[in-house]
């Protein structure tokens, strides 16, 4: 099944996450609007479908590594995320960004630590959404589904 097919088929229970989940965008070093050009790149599927044991969502973030570029200008734009160390908004890469990346403030491979955050935060949703297909009982038709 493509991962739209399965995705698409659990549309309500996404939505209920995403409400969930706000919360834990909120504690994240990313804004609201950051966190939406994520998930947009970001794609599901379900590893060990054919184990009902073993069986999880997981994130492929292939897709993500493209859009974090644009990720990083909202940052700039807006000033830093909420949990963005340092304040990094609007940066020019004049001497405030040399000053902090030589205190390891920022630059330097900030792009790929926010590439983590998005990734950790990413399998975090993943899990969420397989426990709240598991609580509705729509887990094992989903897994099935997946596997077709």
């Amino acid at each position: 099944m493509s991962e739209s097919d399965w995705t698409d088929a659990i549309v309500g229970e996404r939505m209920a996450v995403d409400q969930q989940f706000a919360a834990e965008v909120r504690d994240s070093p990313f804004t609201n609007q950051e966190w939406g050009l994520i998930m947009t790149a970001a794609e599901f599927e379900i590893v060990d479908a054919d184990d009902a044991e073993n069986a999880r969502i997981v994130p492929d973030t292939a897709k993500v590594a493209g859009i974090m570029p644009e990720v990083e200008k909202m940052e700039g734009a807006m000033g830093g995320g909420p949990g963005a160390a340092g304040g990094a908004g609007g940066d020019d890469g004049g001497m405030f960004s040399s000053v902090k990346e030589s205190l390891g403030l920022g630059g330097g491979d900030g792009g790929s630590d926010r590439m983590d955050d998005a990734e950790e935060l990413l399998e975090r949703y993943a899990e969420m959404l397989q426990d709240h297909l598991i609580e509705k009982g729509r887990w094992e038709q989903v897994r099935i589904a997946y596997q077709e």
